[in-house]
């Protein structure tokens, strides 16, 4: 009698084995699955997403929601519309570029000391800090102080995160390259 809730937002980025938790037998009779366009269709900000599950879990959301929100902007549901129409071809060549934008991320962990899951799917790579930093703010600090590159430090999400920084792959490869070579070039 459990109702799982699966956010999937980044089943599509980085990810050759598409999987929804609505795949697994019976799964469709305790399980609801999101996404968002957020981050499959690099809408972020918009706040347009999809669920999917039984007609009867839908009603309850629906009863909530209705009180929740009126609704998304017209023009912004026709472009989400749109976007949806990609194919393949598309998410590939989007993966293209994510996995160019993670190899210099890498490159700049590595650069950093800091240790990494190279199996890691989705927008952001996150880094384990060296053990001589006290902390991840130790660590965001001096990059952004002696290099001007500011990575996020892991804490900002929780106590989990004091240990960690994360690298966002949604900048151009080019502003990548350049914060890794003034991390090169400035740090101690």
């Amino acid at each position: 009698n459990i109702l799982i809730a699966n956010d999937n937002p980044y089943s599509f980025i980085l990810n050759d084995d598409l999987q929804s938790i609505l795949q697994l037998p019976n799964a469709k009779e305790c399980c609801i699955e999101m996404n968002s366009l957020s981050k499959s269709h690099n809408m972020p900000g918009w706040r347009i997403g999809m669920i999917a599950a039984k007609p009867e879990f839908i009603d309850w959301i629906i009863r909530v929601k209705s009180n929740i929100d009126s609704g998304m902007f017209k023009a912004m549901q026709l472009a989400a519309a749109e976007a949806l129409k990609a194919d393949k071809t598309w998410h590939d060549k989007m993966n293209i570029t994510y996995r160019k934008r993670r190899a210099v991320a890498e490159k700049i962990m590595t650069r950093l000391g800091c240790t990494f899951d190279p199996d890691q799917m989705g927008m952001f790579l996150w880094g384990k800090i060296p053990a001589q930093y006290e902390n991840a703010e130790q660590l965001a600090d001096s990059i952004l102080y002696d290099a001007n590159v500011f990575v996020t430090p892991g804490s900002i999400f929780g106590s989990n995160g004091n240990r960690y920084i994360r690298i966002s792959l949604c900048c151009p490869s080019e502003r990548l390259e350049e914060a890794y070579n003034r991390i090169d070039k400035n740090m101690k």
